[in-house]
């Protein structure tokens, strides 16, 4: 009985996930820190999974940062994000995989409000059509692209050439995932298993073969706040934010995190360098910092792709002492080559490399 109950609970804590035809909204961030996690995930789905995914050329920024900054008032960001479901709508697709959280939270936060508010969706109808004569429908479903890879985590699994295993100890990787707080912390049914349980990604790293470091401040901000942020003056209060988390886990040794927010992964990256460079301190081990990856990237290092091609020279905490734990083949001479075998110049301050 007590095992039916527990069933039930967590089935309660899932949402729904399309199975194929995607409309793929791209990130701002991710885009231009990480283009590589944009670029596997693509690849992924349509070269190896075999899945339909469209993008439109004419898709535009939901401009988040400036709504959540004071800039955007809501009624422009109801109507630019309405203008997406039109092009959706004008392509053919039904339902739209969001590669940033905070669009995703967005996305989420406007559904909700028309749910509630009709008039808010009849309005934004009425500024849509005046200013473009463009028409939309509501979508089908709504994924962020972690949920997606968290579908098909299985399916990548069996396709592992590195499993998340210490080669050197045999035993499973420690590793801190970390949940963007617009994916589950605005409007919990939308994440997989809510603001409480979360599973998107750990689900991710339980089927790949690591383990899931626990520790105190697991849900705490990355430090971004986009206001404490953005402002110069409260660019303390974001570090701080950081050196908490940083600090709470360090007592556990983990040796990489995984995020599913573009500006997580770019804040948890950045601010260690920054953390180094004031007061010295790093957090991993043997002096080193902690590699910071996206879903996509592990994924990709879990399928054996080569690192450079994922991206990953593109981060300020440098991968290689995980790539060596994982047993991973790679050739330090092309880290920062091109396609085409060009060398493109080699950065100073790169940690951990």
């Amino acid at each position: 009985m007590k095992q039916e109950e527990n069933t039930r609970v967590w089935r309660d804590y899932q949402k729904e996930i399309a199975d194929d035809h995607f409309f793929y909204v791209r990130s701002c961030i991710r885009q231009s820190f990480f283009p590589g996690s944009e670029q596997f995930f693509l690849q992924l789905m349509r070269d190896v999974l075999g899945k339909d995914v469209y993008e439109n050329p004419s898709h535009t920024t939901c401009t988040g940062i400036g709504y959540h900054g004071d800039v955007v008032p809501f009624s422009t960001i109801q109507t630019v994000v309405a203008r997406h479901y039109a092009l959706m709508k004008e392509s053919g697709y039904k339902n739209v995989a969001v590669s940033c959280v905070t669009s995703f939270g967005i996305y989420t936060e406007i559904l909700e409000t028309w749910k509630h508010f009709p008039e808010e969706l009849e309005k934004t109808r009425e500024f849509l059509y005046k200013a473009t004569g463009r028409e939309f429908d509501l979508p089908e479903n709504v994924a962020h692209t972690s949920d997606i890879i968290y579908k098909f985590r299985d399916e990548i699994a069996a396709r592992a050439k590195y499993p998340l295993v210490n080669k050197l100890t045999g035993e499973p990787l420690r590793v801190v995932e970390h949940i963007g707080c617009h994916y589950s912390k605005m409007f919990p049914k939308y994440g997989v298993g809510g603001a409480e349980f979360p599973q998107v990604l750990s689900g991710m790293v339980e089927s790949w073969g690591g383990q899931i470091v626990d520790y105190p401040e697991r849900r705490h901000c990355c430090g971004f706040g986009f206001r404490q942020y953005l402002v110069q003056a409260n660019r303390g209060y974001s570090l701080s934010n950081t050196v908490k988390k940083f600090s709470s886990m360090k007592p556990y040794k983990p040796d990489l995190v995984i995020t599913n927010c573009p500006g997580c992964n770019m804040f948890m990256d950045k601010w260690q360098y920054t953390i180094k460079e004031m007061e010295g301190l790093t957090y991993g081990e043997n002096g080193e910092s902690i590699p910071i990856l996206t879903y996509e990237e592990l994924a990709g290092l879990v399928m054996g792709r080569n690192p450079w091609d994922l991206g990953l020279q593109f981060h300020m905490v440098q991968s290689e002492p995980l790539l060596r734990k994982m047993g991973i083949e790679f050739d330090p001479s092309d880290k920062f080559k091109t396609k085409d075998g060009r060398q493109m110049p080699i950065p100073e301050n790169l940690i951990n490399s």
